[in-house]
């Protein structure tokens, strides 16, 4: 029972940076999927360079690159500060990809119409094309959600007090090495079936909707 009581000392670190950098990430793929889908070359190229080197560098690299690169010269940078920052930036272009499909699932005839309307293309965007991309993407960004929420472990190995700090730290003080991990386990499976199944239930109904 202690071990399971330490171990859920981390869950609420965990919802934490996983709910921070989740909508970091919500808000910084608007722009990268913007600027993806740019007409103009180099733009895009520069957005496909940027969401490539986010998800091309696994996200443990990313937590040391920023906690022990620019916490060096920024004293105020805290292990979860870096963990929120360096899952908040791949979850940045993980989302953009996101809503880069949502953008490709809207018909070319809304567009058009707008054009035809004489909408201005930001107007198009916030009160058009924006509201079905996100109704869209739901399903796709609570899927991505999860694994983020598992992702999330990797902020231990920089001493951020998850759930896997407290299952490493049982594991050290008790003869049961694995018991601590597989409790760790249980915790996050808990926290993430409810999600999928609302998930899922979520991507029916929208797909019902559509073929209506």
């Amino acid at each position: 029972m202690d071990v399971l009581l330490n171990t859920l000392r981390g869950v609420p670190v965990t919802l934490g940076i996983t709910l921070i950098a989740f909508a970091i990430g919500v808000v910084g793929g608007v722009p990268l999927a913007l600027m993806r889908r740019s007409r103009i070359k180099p733009i895009s190229w520069l957005a496909i360079a940027i969401i490539e080197l986010l998800r091309g560098i696994p996200p443990v690299v990313w937590l040391f690159i920023i906690f022990f690169g620019l916490g060096t010269s920024i004293p105020q940078m805290t292990a979860f500060m870096a963990a929120v920052i360096g899952l908040g930036i791949v979850a940045a272009a993980y989302m953009a990809e996101i809503y880069r499909g949502g953008l490709r699932s809207i018909h070319n005839g809304q567009w058009e119409a707008a054009e035809v309307l004489g909408m201005r293309h930001r107007t198009v965007l916030r009160d058009v094309i924006g509201p079905q991309v996100f109704r869209v993407s739901i399903p796709a960004a609570a899927t991505y959600g999860i694994g983020l929420l598992k992702d999330s472990s990797v902020a231990y190995v920089i001493g951020v007090t998850e759930i896997v700090y407290y299952a490493s730290e049982q594991s050290r003080q008790t003869v049961d090495a694995i018991g601590p991990f597989l409790i760790a386990a249980a915790v996050y499976v808990i926290m993430t079936i409810p999600t999928a199944w609302a998930t899922r239930s979520l991507d029916a109904k929208m797909r019902k909707r559509v073929a209506k």
